[in-house]
């Protein structure tokens, strides 16, 4: 069910972020925790502010709200992605070459459960770090920016 809204709720966010040339749909996540929310990520040069989370917010409950593609009651989140955003994507890959990423593994790896790497770029079937042999994407669980502090 997740995956099908999802999907409904990524094709109008797409329309409507049109009207919003310096924004970009990075991702949208319809999950249960205590209630259901459904949580979209915008982003643009320089990041966004409230004032950009707030407008989208907007019209996008408004396209929701017409469209009625969620049965649920649903908590509309609009946000940044974050510094340390997940790469999903193939976009993700490309755009975030040359910086340094953090590998979650489903299970050890060479006796290791994460590792922390420079992006070079994924393919179908691998991820490639500078340094590293390919790494199999059926064994990793996750894949974000590594912010060091």
């Amino acid at each position: 069910m997740a995956n099908r809204i999802e999907t409904a709720v990524e094709n109008l966010a797409g329309e409507i972020i049109k009207n919003f040339p310096a924004l970009e749909l990075v991702d949208v996540e319809f999950v249960k925790e205590r209630d259901w929310f459904l949580r979209v990520y915008i982003d643009k040069e320089g990041g966004v502010d409230l004032d950009d989370c707030q407008e989208f917010s907007e019209k996008l409950g408004a396209a929701l709200d017409k469209a009625d593609v969620i049965d649920e009651q649903y908590i509309l989140e609009v946000s940044s992605p974050g510094l340390d955003r997940v790469l999903k994507k193939p976009r993700d890959f490309i755009r975030e070459k040359g910086k340094s990423v953090e590998v979650k593994f489903y299970a050890p790896l060479d006796g290791q459960k994460s590792i922390v790497g420079v992006l070079e770029g994924a393919d179908d079937q691998s991820l490639k770090l500078e340094g590293r042999e390919p790494l199999p994407l059926k064994s990793i669980a996750q894949i974000r920016l590594h912010i060091e502090f």
